[in-house]
Parts: structure tokens; C-alpha cells; sequence
């Protein structure tokens, strides 16, 4: 079984790319994300998970467009409802991309963080799946999240602070401090 997985990054990616390598399937990276800001954020993800990718003999494609305006065009009208573009502009590639390209299934190592918005996410994905034909692997990869960033700091990985987009490294900032009685 050919899967396509999408990877946010290489510290979320570590322990989907092993889980699934685990149940026999054949795995490629996808990396398409375009929601990441500033480009230098980009380039250090995306950097990262070509190194882990060479590292671990995994196939990577990349997507490699910056498009932070598009993304800011597509989530303008409407920024703390963002996600579900995000979502849908990174699984719906995905999935276009699997099904053009012959792989059995996708997924994405966006369902490793217990910081999304992990229903939206999957209604996405399955939506995504039935538009161009091609199964959703479905996976609830979060027990592994403390395990995969670990594994990131052991091999020296790049690890970021924010989700990726603008407003997500704005809140980062931003989010009321808890005063110490």
C-alpha cells in the first residue's frame, strides 16, 4: 500500500513515517504548507524534513511554493475561522496529489498535534478523499506527539514555537499572562 503523507514538519512527521511504516506501508513525504510565515519559518521546516527525509530513505515531494499571500487572501475575511482553509488548502492538495499520482491512500502528520483541530481536520480529510477519489488514511497519531518531539530534540532536529501561519505566531505573543498571586 502506497501512502501519501503530508508533513507539516519533520519533529510531527518522525513516529507517523514510523507507525506507518510499521503496518507495511509504503511511504512518501509531501510537503505542501503553505500557510508558513515568514519565509525564513519556511525554509527552516521544510529544510529539516529534507534532511530527515535523505536521513531515513523516505521518497519526499516538494511542493515548494511560498504562498503566504494566497493563504492570507483565502483566510482574510474571516482570520480566527483560518484553520479550516489552512486545512483545506494543504489536504486537499494532498489528496489531489495522491490520487493523480497512484498512491492507495493519503494522510497527514498534522493529526500528530494535540494542538489542531483535530475533527475539522479529519471532515476536511474526508472530504478531500471523496472529491478526488482517494482513500483518507485515518490516524489518531497524538499519543505519539510527546515521543515524536523528543526524537526531534535527540537528532538535533529544527523545531518550531507556532503552528506557522501569521496570526498563529501573533497569538503565540500575545495570549494573556497568568499573574503569579
Amino acid at each position: 500500500m502506497k501512502t501519501l503523507l503530508h508533513c507539516c514538519c519533520a519533529p510531527c512527521a518522525n513516529m507517523c513515517i514510523d507507525t506507518l511504516r510499521e503496518e507495511g506501508r509504503e511511504v512518501t513525504g509531501f510537503w505542501y504548507n503553505p500557510n508558513i510565515h515568514p519565509v525564513t519559518e519556511f525554509r527552516a521546516r521544510r529544510n529539516t524534513l529534507e534532511e530527515y527525509a535523505k536521513a531515513i530513505e523516505m521518497p519526499l515531494v516538494i511542493q515548494n511554493e511560498y504562498a503566504l499571500r494566497p493563504f492570507v487572501r483565502a483566510v482574510a475575511d474571516n482570520i480566527a475561522g483560518r484553520c479550516v482553509k489552512c486545512y483545506e488548502m494543504r489536504l486537499y492538495r494532498t489528496a489531489q496529489y495522491a490520487a493523480e499520482n497512484g498512491f492507495d491512500s493519503f494522510t497527514s502528520s498534522l493529526f500528530i498535534s494535540p494542538y489542531q483541530k483535530h475533527e475539522l481536520m479529519y471532515q476536511v480529510a474526508q472530504r478531500a478523499a471523496e472529491e478526488f477519489q482517494v482513500e483518507f488514511l485515518y490516524r489518531d497519531f497524538r499519543p505519539l506527539f510527546r515521543a515524536g518531539q523528543d526524537r526531534a530534540r535527540e537528532l538535533g532536529m529544527y523545531m518550531q514555537k507556532y503552528c506557522g501561519c501569521v496570526f498563529s505566531e501573533e497569538e503565540r505573543y500575545i495570549k494573556p499572562k497568568k499573574l503569579i498571586p
